[in-house]
């Protein structure tokens, strides 16, 4: 068994510290203490954010990205192409394509990927609004912004199948070499996926 070292306040904070992604026991212990020692200036101000954020974030009932308003930021901005949707798989993916800036389009939130085996069906994701959302009309492209991953590819397939008949097009982003990115410390799957999909030079 082993010693508690600090009050049981200290070590609740620790335990939730060790639950967000990236922190393990050890550095959740590091991330405390350094959070104890910068009470005022760190501690006090990140319990206040905390606070305010689990009494005003929403989820928008629109695409699946989270906010303080609903529908979101994204969403209410009306100098989006409304006629293009990029759907992701969580909200990070969402955040990361918005900081290369490179489309302004609108978005949607899947809530992650079918997935059979860990028992993710198409009731579990946010599939049945962006169906909604394409029959509502005025959307010409779908862009399955999903993971190269077998559950991916698998949720790329069956949404493809559900967005059949609607005349929008769907597309998916291409694979294959990174920008910066060596040949020979890419995986096979990866230099296959770029070769088929090579393009004109």
């Amino acid at each position: 068994m082993s010693k508690r070292i600090a009050g049981p306040e200290i070590e609740r904070l620790i335990q939730l510290l060790a639950k967000v992604p990236g922190l393990g026991p050890r550095s959740a212990r590091r991330a405390a203490l350094h959070l104890i020692k910068k009470k005022e200036q760190l501690l006090a101000p990140l319990a206040l954010a905390m606070g305010e954020a689990a009494e005003k974030v929403r989820v928008c009932s629109s695409c699946g990205n989270v906010d303080t308003i609903d529908p979101c930021a994204v969403c209410a901005d009306p100098r989006r192409d409304a006629a293009t949707i990029i759907v992701v798989e969580d909200v990070a993916d969402l955040w990361a394509l918005e900081r290369a800036g490179t489309m302004s389009a609108r978005y949607h939130v899947l809530g992650g990927t079918l997935s059979p085996l860990d028992g993710v069906g198409p009731d579990d994701l946010n599939i049945r609004r962006l169906v909604e959302r394409v029959a509502e009309g005025g959307v010409t492209e779908v862009i399955l912004a999903v993971n190269a991953t077998v559950e991916g590819q698998t949720t790329a397939h069956y949404l493809t199948d559900q967005l059949a008949g609607f005349g929008t097009r769907v597309t998916r982003l291409a694979h294959g070499v990174p920008v910066g990115g060596e040949l020979d410390y890419l995986d096979e799957g990866t230099l296959a996926a770029a070769l088929k999909s090579r393009t004109a030079f």
